[in-house]
């Protein structure tokens, strides 16, 4: 698969094919052309000399789609700011940041800027702490570049959410035993946003699977009666704010905290979220559901893409 939009598609494939060995070039069966934009017929002059020059037929064009599907890995984080989102939410870019994913399902519908630690913060109509692989270093480096100070000056005048590290950052305190942090055991401050401390007691990850009934707060207080997500973490949270989801998690003032990744791929919570922040902007928020993007796909292969080659290439 050749993308288009970036330019030299046609050097791309055919260098590729060269200078694959031998013993594998034999397993590359089609040609599929993504992102194009335009009249194809001015294309097809292209595809005809690439089929000779490869002996491998091209099996369709994809035209180009601005449809918010989910990113491979970190190399794709970068802001998505559809032109008339009215909402802004910035997520915090932390050093060792993992499971971004779970804010793509938000990108479709507002600007989601990935604020790095350097830069300035702006103003932004929400924050997301995300998940991190170093609860205690990330943790270290927020007080450093003066983020942690900004996240305290703005809590109860505009929803902040931490996922899993990020809900532990939220807490007053997170205790090490010298299993999480990189310089043996320790205890560092929070952001003392949440009533809650975390322990790293013991190398012991949870992973999980989870459903649990929903506490209505805020941002939440029309997200339905159940959320879906799974959890994977280390540590230890104890709390004593309101729980969030069933027993798990906090809720302070506008201040939420959950280990539960996937949150907003749950369409009740999502439009529960972006509508509360759509209306605080005076704007009206007009739901849809993630899903519709991959039915959108498939409809684009089924009808740009040779189907009966494809399955005959893959023995169906």
């Amino acid at each position: 698969v050749g993308d288009i939009e970036r330019g030299g598609v046609f050097a791309s494939i055919y260098g590729t094919l060269e200078l694959l060995p031998d013993d594998i070039k034999p397993l590359v069966k089609g040609i599929i052309i993504n992102k194009f934009r335009g009249d194809i017929a001015l294309l097809e002059p292209g595809l005809h000399q690439l089929e000779k020059l490869t002996g491998i037929p091209v099996l369709g064009v994809l035209p180009y789609m601005k449809l918010g599907l989910p990113s491979e890995d970190s190399l794709s984080l970068r802001d998505k700011s559809p032109v008339d989102s009215p909402v802004e939410i910035a997520v915090m870019r932390l050093p060792h940041i993992s499971n971004f994913t779970d804010f793509e399902p938000l990108e479709p519908f507002a600007s989601v800027r990935y604020v790095e630690l350097s830069e300035e913060p702006g103003a932004p109509d929400a924050v997301i702490i995300p998940g991190t692989k170093n609860t205690i270093d990330d943790m270290r480096a927020l007080e450093r570049s003066g983020k942690a100070e900004w996240l305290r000056s703005i809590a109860g005048k505009i929803p902040i959410i931490g996922i899993c590290g990020g809900y532990q950052m939220l807490g007053k305190f997170i205790h090490d035993s010298g299993i999480e942090g990189s310089v043996g055991a320790c205890s560092v401050r929070g952001l003392g946003l949440l009533d809650a401390t975390t322990h790293f007691g013991e190398y012991q990850k949870s992973t999980r699977r989870v459903r649990k009934e929903i506490n209505r707060h805020g941002p939440f207080g029309d997200a339905g009666d159940t959320v879906e997500g799974y959890e994977i973490h280390m540590g230890e949270t104890v709390s004593a704010s309101l729980p969030l989801f069933g027993g798990e998690g906090s809720a302070g003032e506008l201040v939420f905290g959950s280990y539960m990744h996937g949150l907003f791929e749950n369409d009740k919570v999502r439009d529960s979220f972006l509508s509360y922040l759509y209306e605080r902007r005076g704007r009206r928020y007009e739901p849809r559901k993630t899903g519709d993007a991959f039915d959108e796909l498939a409809a684009a292969v089924r009808d740009n893409i040779d189907m009966a080659k494809l399955y005959n290439i893959a023995g169906l």
